[in-house]
């Protein structure tokens, strides 16, 4: 389970006024469950992931793994994936690479990692384009590949930011309902952050709206 007690952060630009983004924010997320955070750009949800991925710190409060702080580890030991919506994938790496990227950060032998990455993309209907360049993909087959680098370290925790909002409606559609059914299957807990209330309804069994920097119910 996820859990987040009292996690506050504060945005300090270069210039101009500080502004609160996130405020004594409590959440928590059990194990094979999905909950959608709304809210408008700026409002400080992908802030939030950053925060429990490790890639920035809280001013205050604390994020929890099965019962453990995970605050003072490094993103690498914190059994986290994250999805962005720009997918972030290494356009000199092929495919393979890119998936198999996660396993050889956390020491795994190369050679290894790259089989392990051959048999998930193989498992994503990908196997035929282990050798591409990740430029040379459609966005729907970079989105999986995204999923599939994410998928492959095991991660207890899978956090979302606007997957799908460079797609186009239709893609969409199509690989929300492919990443639903893969994302059951594995267990973990997942955080999906949008902009799209029907997205939202549609993957949450819960779904939270940021407002003032606090997490509001909607269902």
């Amino acid at each position: 389970m996820l859990e987040l007690r009292a996690i506050s952060k504060t945005w300090r630009p270069a210039r101009g006024a500080a502004r609160s983004l996130l405020r004594d924010l409590h959440l928590t997320v059990a194990a094979g469950e999905t909950v959608a955070v709304l809210g408008p750009s700026g409002s400080g949800k992908s802030t939030l992931l950053k925060i429990i991925a490790g890639l920035e710190a809280p001013d205050r409060g604390q994020v929890f793994l099965d019962g453990h702080d995970i605050c003072g580890l490094p993103p690498h030991r914190r059994r986290c994936g994250l999805l962005f919506q720009d997918f972030a994938l290494f356009p000199h790496l092929s495919v393979q690479d890119n998936v198999a990227f996660g396993l050889i950060e956390q020491g795994q032998r190369r050679t290894l990692a790259r089989a392990q990455a051959i048999a998930m993309l193989q498992r994503f209907g990908l196997g035929a384009h282990t050798g591409a360049k990740v430029w040379q993909l459609s966005g729907g087959e970079q989105q999986r590949v995204a999923l599939a680098r994410a998928l492959i370290t095991a991660p207890r925790v899978l956090l979302l930011d606007e997957p799908f909002s460079a797609l186009d409606a239709d893609l969409r559609l199509g690989l929300r309902a492919e990443f639903q059914q893969r994302i059951a299957a594995s267990g973990m807990a997942v955080l999906w952050v949008t902009h799209d209330e029907a997205e939202a309804r549609s993957v949450g069994a819960r779904g939270f709206r940021v407002v003032d920097g606090a997490l509001q119910q909607l269902w």
